[in-house]
């Protein structure tokens, strides 16, 4: 498990955004974290990554939004959902895309995860300053963890 500091929303976007160089088509991360700790801000800053160029925002009451990028990016915010209504939604269509799937409370659809994917969680130690920890699950990410550390100072 990798462990990063953020000391503001600026800091969050910037790890994301590192991150985010190292993503493939058909990646999935998902992403915990209680609400105002920090999830949007880091979808901000992968989407900025990957060559979104529109407005990134929650999807709370749309449930998915797509952006188009180098990859396309699916965010999606599932709280309201249970597994049902995610297969009625397709979301198991987006996760085996070639796009870039973000889950925001991926614990109301565990069961369709796919294997490879990275657990994001995200916690706050005070008003700006927030933890990450980025836990990698499959082959996939586990080399990706790798490079992160071997190649990349996203704290600094």
């Amino acid at each position: 498990m990798l462990h990063y500091k953020s000391t503001s929303p600026e800091d969050t976007a910037k790890i994301a955004g590192i991150i985010g160089r190292h993503l493939e088509s058909g990646d999935t991360l998902t992403l915990t974290g209680d609400l105002g700790a920090g999830k949007t801000h880091f979808t901000k800053g992968l989407a900025a990554a990957l060559g979104v160029e529109r407005i990134v925002n929650s999807p709370t009451f749309t449930i998915i939004k797509e952006y188009d990028g180098r990859l396309p990016l699916y965010h999606m915010d599932v709280y309201r959902l249970d597994e049902e209504e995610a297969e009625e939604l397709g979301i198991e269509e987006y996760l085996e895309s070639e796009g870039i799937c973000v889950i925001e409370w991926p614990e109301k659809i565990k069961d369709i995860l796919p294997e490879d994917r990275l657990e994001i969680t995200i916690t706050r130690e005070n008003e700006t300053n927030r933890d990450l920890y980025l836990k990698s699950i499959g082959d996939r990410f586990h080399a990706l963890c790798k490079e992160l550390q071997r190649h990349e100072n996203i704290s600094d």
